[in-house]
């Protein structure tokens, strides 16, 4: 191993990839994250993504994923969410960035004066502006390391202006900044041996940019062996210890655990000539991620959604933190989830069809936008309350269950939402007065109600019970345009729906539920309590949802092993 390098000022690990996408980057960015805060350092995650949308707000999430929204309200790629969800904490605003935000700012500028009548070019301009970002992020977060993704793969032309800016900086100070490249070592089935040409390739072209990395991520279908680590080694100038392994695993939380093998930590800490704990504190992780292998029983969960007929593939990403907060109360509990894609499109076309759903512990509606499918989802929901299978339905699916109830148990003749039918009779989802403007001008990037805002909880309901806080006020984040018409309220309530969350004056309905007594488990949310699940701190209401899933009668035999460990 080198020697320790000398101590200097912040520290940057910039996460560069190569051969191909899609094989991990923001996992290993995460993952880095992880182990060196099991050091004791403290720790900021950046991602970098290339395109000029100002946020992610506007992407198809068939395309690019699900937006993941901060605190702040910022609408970010969805490896924002592994990186919290790693961390354990929440990230800020400053640990984004998109080439529209600094574009928009170059110019912005530029039109403001702020240049002084200098022509304002790629170089320098745009690459200082992205520098000052970096800077800007490790003094917000007051922390020890910050470790950037740089979205695309080596060679894009979208990229390189951040691969550009990442030199300057290790120009600046050597000792601050550590590149790291994951890189893909394919194995082709008719030769069966593990190739490193692509990587090598991959490296010299990160070299004529200027930069060499310091760390190779070797990520293939097989662990690496010491002969390919060598030939690594000396093609590519890096230590043979500086290539770290990274085999196809089942679930990405045993990512860091791998790179501790390895003693990745070690090595960064080394290089940057930093300090931390002797060892690495990862026992709660290791514990998490045996669960994640090794429970005993299982509970089917099926989600009801629109994107499921472009193809399977997607499904992981358009829905990624539904999922993983699904994970975590099931291993929290002990379970296995067993998750089927549903198509409400189907439901929609064949009303018999949903009588599958009694196959079930449990039924999720997730966010969403649009007219697609609308009538299958709320089928489902009223199949869902008929039956008594336990039922959570998040933004979308709480307007769709409020729509339902209104329509089948309050009486209110084609009851709607206007995003869908603007001349309904009964409006129980309307628009927020302030966005109508908005709206109408065609404003739609970040114009929703975005970010954490507060809620009161109604003693003694299912929502309180499930957060079991000494106060009755939560922070939850939220990503949509409509809301429950307060004109129902009233109406709705008396047939028996209980809005047990509100915004502190009231006006706003946060959460909806039937009562035990009518429901085992019937709760919808405005907010979307997914984006706030960690693997070591489950959502409160997901547990509630799935020890309710594992406590149908057709689940009796279990009911005391999982009542003991919630």
């Amino acid at each position: 191993m080198a020697a320790r390098r000398g101590t200097s000022g912040h520290k940057y690990v910039f996460v560069i990839g190569g051969v191909m996408s899609g094989v991990g980057k923001g996992t290993a960015t995460a993952s880095i994250g992880k182990i060196l805060a099991a050091r004791g350092l403290s720790v900021n995650l950046l991602k970098i993504d290339p395109y000029l949308n100002v946020d992610a707000g506007t992407m198809n999430p068939t395309e690019h994923g699900e937006v993941f929204v901060l605190d702040s309200g910022l609408e970010t790629d969805q490896d924002m969410g592994n990186y919290e969800r790693f961390l354990g904490r929440d990230l800020g605003p400053e640990d984004y960035m998109t080439s529209g935000m600094v574009y928009k700012a170059v110019i912005e500028r530029e039109r403001n004066l702020g240049y002084g009548g200098r022509c304002v070019e790629a170089v320098p301009h745009v690459r200082d502006e992205i520098v000052e970002r970096l800077k800007q992020s490790a003094k917000i977060g007051k922390t020890d390391v910050t470790v950037v993704e740089v979205g695309g793969t080596i060679g894009d032309f979208q990229n390189a202006l951040y691969i550009d800016a990442a030199r300057v900086m290790h120009l600046e100070n050597s000792d601050d900044v550590l590149f790291v490249m994951v890189s893909y070592l394919p194995v082709p089935g008719t030769l069966g041996e593990m190739k490193t040409k692509p990587t090598q390739n991959a490296v010299r072209e990160l070299n004529s940019y200027g930069v060499q990395p310091d760390v190779i991520i070797a990520r293939s279908t097989h662990a690496l062996d010491a002969k390919r680590k060598e030939k690594l080694a000396i093609s590519c100038s890096v230590q043979s210890d500086h290539i770290i392994s990274a085999p196809d695993i089942e679930s990405i939380y045993d990512v860091p655990l791998n790179f501790e093998r390895d003693m990745f930590s070690e090595i960064l800490l080394n290089d940057l000539g930093i300090s931390g704990k002797q060892e690495s504190d990862l026992k709660e992780w290791k514990e998490f991620a045996a669960h994640a292998h090794n429970g005993r029983d299982t509970v089917k969960i099926g989600i009801v959604g629109k994107y499921f007929d472009t193809g399977d593939f997607v499904l992981s990403d358009a829905y990624l933190s539904v999922i993983e907060a699904i994970k975590f109360s099931a291993y929290h509990l002990g379970v296995k989830p067993e998750i089927a894609w549903l198509n409400a499109k189907e439901y929609q076309a064949n009303p018999d069809a949903v009588a599958e759903l009694k196959k079930y512990d449990g039924i999720i509606v997730p966010g969403g936008f649009g007219e697609t499918g609308i009538e299958g989802k709320i089928r489902a929901i009223r199949f869902a309350r008929e039956n008594k299978i336990p039922y959570f339905g998040l933004c979308y699916g709480m307007q769709l269950m409020t729509i339902e109830f209104a329509r089948n148990v309050a009486g209110l003749k084609g009851a709607h939402t206007t995003e869908i039918d603007p001349s309904t009779e009964n409006p129980v989802i309307a628009i927020l007065r302030d966005q109508i403007e908005k709206l109408k001008n065609k404003e739609y990037g970040g114009s929703m109600r975005l970010g954490a805002y507060p809620c009161e909880l109604a003693e003694r309901s299912i929502a309180a019970d499930a957060y079991a806080s000494a106060s009755n006020l939560i922070s939850e984040r939220h990503r949509h345009r409509y809301e429950v018409n307060p004109e129902y309220v009233a109406q709705i309530e008396k047939a028996g729906l209980v809005f047990s969350g509100r915004s502190p004056d009231g006006v706003l309905m946060e959460i909806a539920e039937l009562p035990r007594s009518e429901h085992p488990f019937m709760l919808g949310t405005q907010f979307h309590p997914e984006l706030k699940a960690r693997p070591l701190s489950p959502h409160p209401l997901f547990n509630a949802f799935i020890q309710a899933a594992c406590l149908l009668p057709a689940q009796a035999g279990r009911k005391q092993a999982i009542e003991k460990r919630a």
